[in-house]
């Protein structure tokens, strides 16, 4: 019991030079957290009715996650950010250990074309979500003892690919493009802020493009996506049908949108509207004007949080900061950029709007983390 009581004490003890939170920070995950309950029970009502003959029920179990990860958010605020240092190793062997969860007979799920979920006493879980948040925690902590050695390549750039090809050989295996290009890219920008080269970004871009392109042959179905994104009437009832209903939806929202409940997209004729399809759903209802509020928040966030990592008294802060704002910087624009047609359509859920929650409490965990950094900025 007493070492139980010496571990919360450690875990909780204020640290020096502990500040004030910072609150836009809060208020404005607070703001994308809220705007995600009212769309979502606007989206999903019609698609819910349907399956659970409740209007609702998507709403109701989003409304029990997000009450469960604000408690899972406050809490991870006032751990100090220092603590998840110590125990940088075993984030990454624990995001090893979740992503072969998904292969073991009876555990793992498939969702769509891709075995990427877990069924654990009646609840169903996504592990990549947390392997996000695990995977930067030991990056930011391996970068800040390789600072000095990061323009070297035998021990800095090809120790960083064989971690970062490790946990991509895994999300391939099931496989969860959209969760790894998030991964990816947001790794690629910690370790560039880290102190990594330019020209190692450069073969590290190149190496992407070759593996990309034998993808695209193993996986017909990405490269259909690809296709729509060049010519959208390729096939309106098959490969191009998302993308067409979405572009539907957003052009007839037009400036004001058809207003909130209004949207006629929804009536099944847009696939995944609760998920990543929230967005044009989202424009349909209250308009372009909106929708760029929207955006603009997710911009606010992603300012705010390197604002905290300019900040932040040490390199570790500085970096998980860094990783976890580019985090839901990315994965707002793979999600909403597939949605308008820009790229092609990853399948990621819109960052603290989508329903999902895997999703919502990983987001809200690595948030936390986030806010805990900001108590700790110099003014």
């Amino acid at each position: 019991m007493k070492k139980f009581k010496k571990f919360f004490s450690r875990l909780f003890k204020p640290g020096s030079g502990e500040n004030e939170v910072d609150k836009i920070l809060i208020l404005l995950i607070g703001l994308l957290v809220f705007s995600g309950l009212v769309m979502l029970s606007s989206a999903s009502s019609v698609v819910g009715y349907k399956k659970f003959g409740n209007s609702y029920y998507y709403f109701n179990h989003q409304l029990f996650i997000t009450i469960l990860g604000v408690a899972i958010f406050y809490i991870f605020s006032r751990i100090n950010y220092f603590f998840w240092k110590r125990y940088a190793f075993g984030f990454l062997l624990v995001s090893c250990l979740f992503l072969l969860l998904v292969f073991i007979p009876g555990l793992g799920a498939h969702y769509g074309k891709a075995q990427s979920w877990i069924n654990l006493f009646g609840f169903s879980l996504q592990p990549s979500e947390f392997v996000k948040v695990f995977f930067l925690i030991y990056l930011a902590a391996w970068l800040e003892r390789r600072q000095g050695d990061l323009g070297s390549i035998s021990r800095g750039l090809g120790p960083f690919l064989v971690i970062l090809g490790f946990i991509s050989f895994l999300m391939l295996m099931q496989p969860d493009i959209g969760t790894l290009s998030i991964i990816v890219l947001s790794s690629l920008i910690v370790y560039f802020v880290g102190g990594g080269k330019v020209f190692h970004l450069l073969v590290v871009g190149l190496i992407a493009v070759v593996c990309l392109a034998g993808i695209l042959q193993i996986k017909p179905y990405i490269k259909d996506r690809f296709a729509c994104v060049l010519n959208p009437q390729l096939n309106v009832k098959d490969e191009c049908y998302q993308i067409n209903q979405s572009l539907i939806a957003i052009g007839s929202g037009g400036f004001w949108g058809r207003g909130i409940g209004q949207s006629r997209q929804k009536y099944l004729y847009l696939p995944e509207v609760s998920g990543d399809s929230i967005f044009s759903v989202i424009a349909e209802e209250i308009g372009f004007i909106f929708s760029v509020f929207l955006i603009f928040l997710y911009i606010l966030l992603f300012v705010r949080g390197v604002m905290v990592a300019q900040k932040a008294p040490d390199r570790f802060g500085q970096l998980l900061a860094v990783g976890i704002v580019s985090w839901i910087a990315v994965q707002a624009f793979l999600n909403i950029g597939g949605m308008v047609n820009l790229i092609p359509m990853t399948g990621v859920p819109l960052p603290l709007v989508s329903y999902g929650g895997s999703a919502m409490l990983a987001s809200l965990l690595a948030l936390g983390i986030l806010v805990n950094i900001s108590k700790y900025t110099s003014k």
